[in-house]
């Protein structure tokens, strides 16, 4: 999982300690004062991952998206495979558990690739999205001429509140002379700070107001 620098004030944090799977990857973001939580799964052909996650209990109510690799074929999100297997319903009864529904992309496509004949291209990574949410009703899938990887990325736009987005200009290169500068003017507004009339816990907030606005 890969977290852009640009989303650093949206505190994104791997939750370690509510999912024990090396398949199972959990991780949450605050977003305008709400924390949500991100759920990407691998499962192998045994189902191992779904399997462990329907006997663990969590007692979460904010996931905002599941996704992965699930390894099921199915016809109900390949066009091209006429048969329903019977871990789809331990798939579908997960994404229940964390109140989240399956939502067909915007154009249907392939998502896993062969990289031999012997097998055929499917699609069996797919995306779980909190219902009923005028964000996040839909995904989409890029096409797979612009990636090495044999299976495609799915996309999904998530509305982020700008105030909690950082200014990238205002970010300072570490032991640049941008930071020895700003060092310099910090180290030197601390000297000039008159401390005698510090005398409070109140004068003190005033002084530290003050010192912000400038």
């Amino acid at each position: 999982m890969f977290i852009n620098i640009y989303l650093t004030s949206l505190q994104f944090s791997l939750q370690k300690d509510i999912f024990n799977h090396r398949d199972v990857c959990c991780c949450f973001f605050f977003n305008n004062g709400e924390i949500f939580f991100l759920l990407n799964i691998y499962s192998d052909l045994n189902q191992s991952a779904l399997k462990y996650l329907k006997d663990t209990e969590v007692n979460i109510c904010n996931f905002l998206i599941m996704t992965g690799d699930f390894n099921i074929r199915d016809s109900i999100w390949d066009l091209d495979y006429s048969y329903y297997l019977v871990y789809s319903n331990l798939l579908f009864d997960i994404a229940n558990v964390f109140n989240l529904s399956f939502l067909h992309p915007t154009h249907s496509v392939l998502t896993k690739y062969s990289d031999n004949s012997k097998n055929l291209n499917s699609v069996i990574n797919l995306m779980f999205l909190r219902p009923n949410s005028l964000e996040l009703d839909n995904h989409s899938i890029l096409p797979k001429s612009q990636y090495l990887s044999d299976h495609v990325p799915l996309v999904v736009d998530i509305q982020i509140i700008k105030e909690f987005i950082p200014d990238i200009r205002c970010i300072i290169i570490k032991n640049s002379e941008e930071e020895m500068k700003f060092t310099s003017d910090v180290i030197k507004n601390f000297k000039n700070i008159d401390i005698l009339h510090l005398i409070s816990k109140e004068s003190l907030e005033v002084m530290v107001q003050e010192i912000t606005r400038t």
